[in-house]
């Protein structure tokens, strides 16, 4: 009894301290606010400060545009030399809510670790210019190429990606899931390479994903036709199913591949928005990426030619050559974040236009019938040691 309940208040001891650092450091910017030379917001990067990012003479800065959201994005004109004319930004979002959404999911301190230790070994990423990020109080700058310029399309969920496209994206997975196949460390060796990347299943804020479920259902109730239900459980069994689509063996993901994260330049199509990186099993991803990045019915026509096209591209860029049943199982599986990560999104708005939050929904459900994916998780918990025990959620 006694080790149960110690097993019980370990991930509550973690989302406290997780929770605490985060609103620690919105306090001391808070207090220090003024009183620091780190930037605050694309107002503050003015010429000098560009120069000390860029590690290059900047003359002068234009502001051409921006969004705000869970960060900040503008496009900046710059004189100088050495210079690119024109780049792309990531700030700190602007509001509050946002800035907490971003520190309990480390997005910030995760992006810019990726670009500056990770990007230099990717093809199909943005090139990164310069970075900054402030541990005191989770404040960054990341100054990116700036695509627009170039001649990219950015599709999203209601521009979906066509069976041509989809088969490019799946090539630029293998291609990251097999840099770095067999470089990971142990889990829990955060001092290691790469040991600071983490799995889903063990992010601190795993305990409140199942109550932001059963919130983004209430919230959905009578809104939409969409058979939530279908779902039902993976919403009730959540930390059990992170736990067992994140079984090994892992790779770094990039965590949040759906189609308003991508970017088609020429033959290729790309990766944008690393602020989720992390470690996992590669049909993450891939599972993610097909089924919120197509129609319903491509991607019923054409899933079983995209898996067997990864197979042997993980294969050819340093990763194993998966047998197709063992592949397919695990995808099916995995089809269940997909779900998740719609639910919240559509439930909670604010981080989606509604149109491409409610059609992401629509085709993850559907995936979860075509796969039979509550099977497929309902057997996997059966012959694993994960136990379908839901007590960790708050």
């Amino acid at each position: 009894m006694a080790a149960r309940a110690r097993e019980r208040a370990v991930p509550l001891v973690a989302l406290a301290a997780h929770l605490g650092r985060g609103a620690a450091r919105i306090a001391t910017d808070g207090v220090l606010r003024g009183a620091r030379a780190f930037p605050r917001g694309v107002e503050d990067l003015d010429a000098t400060t560009l120069s000390e990012i860029l590690r290059r003479p900047v003359a002068s800065v234009t502001r051409l545009g921006g969004t705000a959201g869970t960060t900040t994005h503008a496009r900046l004109a710059l004189t100088g030399e050495g210079v690119p004319s024109t780049v792309f930004v990531k700030v700190t979002a602007k509001t509050l809510g946002n800035r907490f959404i971003g520190e309990l999911a480390r997005l910030a301190e995760t992006e810019v670790r990726f670009y500056t230790e990770l990007s230099g070994e990717l093809e199909g990423v943005p090139r990164m210019h310069g970075s900054a990020f402030d541990s005191a109080t989770g404040r960054f700058v990341i100054v990116l190429e700036d695509l627009a310029v170039l001649g990219c399309e950015f599709p999203d969920t209601v521009h979906p990606l066509d069976p041509n496209r989809a088969a490019q994206l799946v090539d630029t997975l293998a291609h990251v899931h097999g840099t770095f196949w067999g470089r990971l460390p142990a889990e829990g060796h955060a001092g290691a390479p790469l040991g600071w990347l983490h799995a889903g299943s063990a992010d601190p804020s795993v305990p409140l994903v199942g109550s932001m479920m059963r919130r983004s259902v209430k919230s959905l109730s009578g809104k939409t036709p969409i058979p939530i239900e279908t779902g039902r459980f993976i919403i009730d069994n959540y930390i059990p199913v992170a736990r067992l689509i994140d079984a090994a063996p892992h790779t770094v993901l990039h965590g949040d591949a759906h189609p308003g994260n991508c970017y088609i330049r020429g033959d290729r199509v790309g990766l944008l928005d690393w602020q989720a990186v992390r470690r996992g099993h590669p049909t993450r991803d891939l599972a993610y990426t097909l089924v919120t990045g197509m129609t319903t019915v491509d991607r019923r026509a054409h899933e079983r030619d995209l898996l067997e096209r990864y197979r042997h591209a993980l294969s050819a860029a340093g990763g194993p050559l998966f047998d197709y049943d063992e592949l397919r199982y695990r995808y099916r599986q995995a089809a269940s974040y997909a779900f998740v990560a719609a639910l919240i999104t559509a439930g909670l708005g604010g981080m989606q236009d509604e149109e491409i939050a409610l059609t992401g929904l629509d085709r993850t459900v559907a995936a979860l019938d075509d796969l039979d994916t509550v099977a497929a998780l309902r057997e996997g918990l059966r012959d694993s040691s994960v136990r379908a025990d839901s007590t960790h959620e708050v």
